[in-house]
């Protein structure tokens, strides 16, 4: 049944009775506007997430970055795991560029990155988040004579750290060191990796689930177990990763890096290198120095006037004295140096 409207009077030009039809169409125009608003209020807030962890999650950048075919070969293998959504683990010696790969991966899969790096103190709550701070209000009703009303509220403000950053708004992942931190600190990955929902165990109410983005990513680096300070992660875990060995660079691909980085010619930085390398190949495997020693004898040596056997066996002991046991132990490598 149609209706007309009888009186056509206006008030602040706007008619005094409106039709069904006509109130039904102004109520759904207020519903999409509020509809678009949500949507509007939705949009600023992820953009505001974003802002807050680009300003309160500091990443580590790639000041140089240098890309021979091993080095590319080796950055497609770990892009191509993670556009199957595969987490991938990333294990080699100290030095040989597992961060720097990890960046540049990261950096290209176009999403915001948060860092976690592992130690032997971290826990679940590092990872997850926690509650900040607790606000409890009283309020007092006396207006009735002899009687008292007393209302304690208490509010918890909820903080989100990376991995829970990460699963909610689909970023992508770094867990550096992450063999550093003590396997019970990283069961909660196991239900993101299996079910696909990171579970937060110390979050009240419904939001104790979240549910993980499809763009959600991650990649940790690892020293092989024989390493000082290592835990093995649980099976359960390394099942669902995909675990990729790195090795050091090859001879032409180190002395690009430290042309690069230390501004030599190659043919200095290829005699830098091949003294390091063969340093290299004496050491025990926890011991072995990498291309980062590299870069750091290269910069040292560049800042003489001129060098000689004495000056580079002084710089290259003080690159390996750190990983000996004793003096004797030293001792024992500077013969090492001497020799080659």
């Amino acid at each position: 049944m149609a209706y007309r409207a009888v009186h056509r009077r206006e008030v602040l030009g706007k008619r005094m009775h409106q039709t069904f039809s006509e109130k039904r169409a102004e109520l759904e125009n207020k519903e999409k506007a509020l509809s678009n608003m949500k949507s509007s209020l939705a949009v600023m807030d992820k953009e505001l997430t974003r802002e807050k962890v680009e300003a309160e999650y500091l990443v580590p950048e790639v000041e140089y970055w240098v890309e021979t075919e091993p080095v590319k070969a080796l950055k497609e293998r770990v892009k191509n795991w993670l556009s199957l959504k595969q987490p991938v683990h990333i294990i080699g010696p100290t030095g040989c560029g597992k961060t720097a790969i990890s960046l540049t991966v990261a950096k290209e899969l176009g999403r915001p990155v948060v860092w976690i790096n592992g130690d032997e103190s971290i826990t679940t709550t590092d990872l997850i988040g926690g509650y900040s701070e607790v606000e409890v209000n009283t309020i007092r009703d006396k207006y009735i004579h002899n009687v008292f009303k007393d209302k304690d509220i208490l509010k918890a403000d909820w903080a989100d750290n990376p991995l829970t950053l990460a699963c909610k708004y689909g970023y992508t992942l770094i867990y550096n060191e992450f063999s550093r931190a003590k396997p019970s600190a990283n069961n909660v990955l196991l239900s993101v990796f299996s079910e696909g929902v990171l579970e937060l165990p110390t979050q009240f109410g419904e939001e104790r689930y979240v549910k993980v983005h499809p763009a959600f990513r991650a990649i940790f680096t690892s020293n092989p177990v024989e390493y000082a300070g290592i835990h093995r992660a649980q099976d359960a875990l390394l099942d669902r990763m995909v675990g990729i060995y790195m090795d050091y660079y090859d001879r032409e691909t180190e002395v690009k890096i430290v042309m690069t980085h230390a501004k030599l010619d190659m043919k200095d930085a290829a005699a830098i290198v091949d003294v390091v390398r063969r340093v290299r190949e004496r050491l025990p495997n926890a011991e072995k120095i990498g291309t980062r020693a590299c870069v750091m004898v290269a910069r040292m040596l560049k800042g003489f006037k001129k060098f000689d056997k004495d000056s580079v066996n002084a710089v290259l002991g003080d690159i390996i004295v750190s990983k000996t046991k004793s003096q004797e132990d030293f001792l024992s490598k500077q013969k090492i140096l001497d020799s080659i």
